[in-house]
């Protein structure tokens, strides 16, 4: 009798790539590989593959991948790689092969995380069967959500809503917009909620005030204690939580979603306590006449550090 059948999941973004195998819905060990290394995702699976023992070989597949999804070619949206589906496929022999957008898998992996995977971020109660929608500010910014279909399975809505235009709540807002329009022509939301989107905040926070950029990258914008010294950086982290805010009240209106708004990617989490006494929740609500419909929807930060995974594991 044949064991269960082994399946490498491989949530593969901008910056890692992470792989395990799963088995009957659970999956590990994680192994991480940085995708600057490799010239291809090929060499990437490979280097990955190398480290199994023959007994492990997967006869499946599923990956969540930074980028659209359609097509049998796919290109990734913050890497130079790219693959074809059926050559992949038939290169490691695999008899399925599942390729999803990254935060369509994330999607996907909502029912299946415990209470303690999720922090609550305000007041509301999540509503049975509703439903939910996810972003999450990483290397870029994925947005997605998640409708159950009539027969009960959950199905994930995938898109690229974080290359949609962003639009400003107010004049400071807006001048920062203005700026980086005469830089970029189109100003998405990823423009401004991602790693670079914090560094084109900072920049343009910098030249609305007159003082020169001190060339910080991402880590050095968010980080807390040079926030303290450095106005720009401080007002560059609260002006991304107020608009990340304002980008989950339009999710929520846009897929009625009373199941819940789930926050995830690399950022928010390291942010730490500035998050939660941030403008974030009252940006989410600040919508007019709607203010009371949002206000009963709950907003989650998921701590799970691979949700993902958990979503392409437990995929039929």
């Amino acid at each position: 009798m044949s064991g269960p059948t082994i399946r490498l999941v491989g949530d593969i973004g901008g910056t890692n790539a992470r792989f395990a195998l799963a088995r009957d819905g659970a999956y590990g060990p994680i192994q991480t590989f940085i995708g600057a290394d490799y010239p291809t995702f090929e060499e990437a699976i490979e280097a990955y593959l190398a480290t199994l023992a023959d007994s492990d070989r997967p006869t499946e597949a599923a990956f969540a991948i930074a980028g659209p999804v359609s097509g049998e070619r796919v290109a990734f949206t913050n890497h130079s790689w790219s693959f074809g589906k059926t050559e992949l496929k038939e290169r490691f022999k695999l008899d399925r092969l599942i390729v999803l957008n990254d935060f369509g898998a994330n999607a996907v992996a909502i029912p299946y995380l415990a209470p303690e995977d999720l922090t609550p971020i305000g007041p509301g109660a999540r509503v049975e069967g509703a439903a939910c929608g996810i972003l999450g500010p990483g290397t870029g910014l994925g947005i997605s959500g998640l409708v159950q279909s009539p027969n009960g399975a959950w199905v994930a809505l995938e898109g690229e809503g974080g290359h949609a235009t962003m639009a400003p709540h107010d004049a400071r807002e807006g001048a920062v917009l203005d700026l980086l329009r005469r830089r970029y022509n189109h100003v998405s939301i990823e423009r401004v909620l991602s790693g670079d989107g914090l560094v084109n905040l900072y920049n343009a926070l910098c030249e609305l005030d007159g003082v020169p950029s001190l060339g910080y990258k991402p880590p050095q914008v968010s980080d807390e204690t040079l926030g303290r010294t450095d106005r720009q950086c401080r007002e560059a982290v609260k002006m991304f939580c107020a608009m990340l805010g304002g980008v989950a009240g339009n999710l929520a209106l846009t897929l009625g979603a009373r199941g819940g708004i789930f926050i995830a990617g690399g950022i928010v989490p390291r942010l730490g306590d500035r998050f939660f006494q941030s403008a974030f929740r009252a940006r989410f609500e600040a919508k007019g006449r709607f203010q009371t419909y949002l206000a009963t929807i709950p907003t989650l930060l998921m701590t799970h550090k691979n949700p993902a995974l958990v979503g392409l594991s437990r995929l039929p």
